[in-house]
């Protein structure tokens, strides 16, 4: 790995590797307490964008109708209604519908994210007089994060003559280094997600769907301490995958760039997540026995690095970090794994950009779709903030970086729905 962050740069090192220092995993206490990434909420950063999209009203209306809930049962409706609102109040607000809120640019992916943690704390810390389970808790945080994340909200219209695309985005990360962090790939799939693209071969509907930067949701098992099931992107992904036309995953990756990443590995490099936890391991799945170390895009990648899609460079990146067969260290191979080699980094690193790139064409493999389904990863640019600023929470080259990005991903998926 560490030719590979030579070449990669600190910048882009923010998806591939991470910035935190990841401390050992540990047993989660008995009572109810808040978790690191909502430790961070009451910072100044999170209450600014919050207030000035007005998103900071949400976390409260959860809570007055956690309150007025009598049973589990209400509020486990409570939750369903509040997560499922937020998810299409940020899309709302994404692509130009209802009132902005606040001054915070529309396009701003962050006001989702920090609503969320809102909500999830709220229901983590409350204590109803009827009595709640520790099982019953996790089950209602369980329901939150899907709801508030379109995960449960994909849909496709009947009939034939439209194309159906799936894409997935990241929350924020790296938010000990820097709290203001805006996560390019979730703000496109919220500005993208319900609409149409016209294509040479006709129109085509894209969904989207967000996903945690934490390595204890990609794993399977239910943590009832936390309260999100594991698995999350086999249990998102397996009921559509079959009846799409073309998926990606999207996450932010290296400076100035787009990648389309031709190899994922089957390795978890250690890095710290937003809970600052580190795994260094073989990416768990089921099945291990057939488990294999690479999978590769089935992106028309040829096709997207030649077009004109906008002001980034786009690159087929074929680089990929490997233990050779019979070898004990770490090499980097520029032109993609060698046969039998042990992964341990691949196109897009050992985070879990890489990791869902792995598990998303691990499935699409495993349900016989290789050769039917173009799928894959595309890293985007790091988004940047204007030179000189340090301590505002946004900025005009800020958000144009953001949405030049988007409009990019946009076109990007229009030439691969029409190079599939």
């Amino acid at each position: 790995m560490t030719s590979l962050r030579v070449h990669l740069g600190v910048l882009g090192l923010a998806l591939l590797t991470g910035f935190t220092t990841p401390t050992a995993a540990s047993a989660a206490p008995e009572a109810p307490t808040r978790t690191v990434e909502e430790q961070r909420l009451d910072r100044a950063a999170p209450q600014e964008i919050l207030r000035r999209s007005g998103f900071d009203t949400v976390a409260p209306r959860l809570a007055r109708a956690l309150d007025a809930a009598r049973s589990y049962g209400a509020a486990r409706r409570a939750v369903t209604g509040e997560g499922s609102r937020l998810w299409q109040r940020a899309v709302d607000r994404a692509q130009g519908r209802g009132g902005a809120g606040g001054d915070l640019s529309r396009d701003d992916d962050r006001p989702l994210y920090w609503a969320r943690l809102g909500m999830t704390r709220e229901v983590r810390t409350w204590e109803p007089g009827f009595g709640l389970t520790e099982g019953q808790r996790a089950a209602l945080l369980d329901e939150l994060e899907r709801t508030s994340r379109g995960q449960n909200a994909i849909g496709y219209p009947h009939g034939k003559g439209l194309k159906r695309i799936l894409l997935t985005g990241f929350d924020p990360f790296t938010l000990d280094r820097d709290i203001r962090i805006s996560n390019p790939s979730g703000a496109t799939a919220l500005a993208l997600d319900g609409t149409v693209i016209e294509t040479a071969d006709g129109p085509a509907r894209i969904e989207t769907a967000v996903f945690p930067v934490r390595w204890r949701d990609f794993t399977g098992g239910t943590s009832q301490a936390f309260g999100t099931g594991g698995g999350t992107v086999e249990r998102t992904l397996r009921p559509y995958l079959p009846k799409v036309d073309l998926f990606t995953t999207v996450s932010q990756g290296r400076a100035g760039r787009f990648d389309i990443e031709r190899t994922n590995g089957a390795w978890r490099g250690g890095f710290g997540d937003n809970d600052n936890i580190g795994r260094t391991e073989t990416v768990p799945v089921t099945d291990p026995a057939s488990q294999p170390q690479w999978t590769t895009t089935t992106l028309p990648y040829r096709a997207i690095v030649a077009a004109d899609t906008g002001r980034f460079p786009v690159y087929d990146n074929t680089g990929v970090t490997e233990i050779p067969a019979g070898g004990t260290e770490p090499v980097v191979r520029p032109d993609g794994p060698t046969p039998g080699s042990t992964a341990r980094a691949g196109g897009g690193g050992d985070y879990l950009s890489n990791e869902i790139a792995y598990r998303a064409t691990l499935l699409r493999d495993r349900l016989g779709l290789r050769d039917t389904l173009p799928g894959g990863h595309v890293h985007t640019p790091v988004l940047q903030f204007g030179a000189g600023n340090t301590t505002e929470v946004t900025d005009p080259e800020f958000v144009r970086n953001r949405l030049d990005i988007i409009t990019q991903v946009r076109t990007i998926l229009t030439v691969a729905a029409e190079g599939s």
